[in-house]
């Protein structure tokens, strides 16, 4: 009996990584999957200057979907702005793009005033940036994390301590990659 289990369980954790492998649809609300090129966009920051996403190639891109009225956002901004920003800011290397989804700049001027944070926030008036990530209804609280290829490499949905360790330790060996 223990030989039976014992091979049962060797079979299940051997398939895992391939199972870990394969390319499956997101079920959190994604029209975007890992492996997929970014969608490109106009990044319209907060002084008025534009930029295209697809101008951060050759950088580790973090993108934040974010809003002033999402309690989760607010939970997460602050590990956001101590753990990921405070450490990366300076590395040229490095780009975190927080997009603010339909609110106008005052709102935007607001919430960062209120949370403290440092790094940029943009504006999405219409939503038609998160839309080009998301299923039509999908919620904020989101960070996409942009190879220098242009690849998406990590997605996440909401505050989970662990996806969001994940989540830096991928940023991380992505710029750790830089020095080799």
């Amino acid at each position: 009996m223990k030989k039976i289990i014992l091979m049962t369980l060797l079979a299940v954790l051997c398939q895992a990584p391939l199972h870990a492998q394969t390319k499956e649809p997101d079920n959190r609300g994604y029209s975007v999957s890992v492996g997929d090129q970014a969608p490109n966009f106009t990044i319209k920051y907060l002084d008025g200057t534009t930029q295209q996403l697809s101008d951060l190639r050759g950088k580790v891109v973090m993108l934040q979907f974010t809003a002033g009225w999402c309690k989760v956002c607010r939970k997460e901004m602050p590990h956001i702005e101590s753990e990921i920003w405070q450490q990366h800011k300076d590395n040229p290397n490095f780009a975190l793009v927080a997009v603010d989804l339909k609110e106008p700049k005052e709102k935007i001027e607001k919430f960062i005033a209120d949370m403290k944070v440092t790094y940029p926030l943009t504006l999405d008036e219409d939503g038609k940036i998160f839309s080009l990530y998301t299923e039509k209804g999908a919620g904020v609280t989101r960070n996409i994390i942009i190879d220098p290829e242009g690849k998406i490499v990590f997605l996440t949905r909401l505050f989970d301590k662990d996806e969001f360790e994940q989540m830096k330790e991928i940023i991380n060996n992505l710029l750790d990659n830089y020095k080799k």
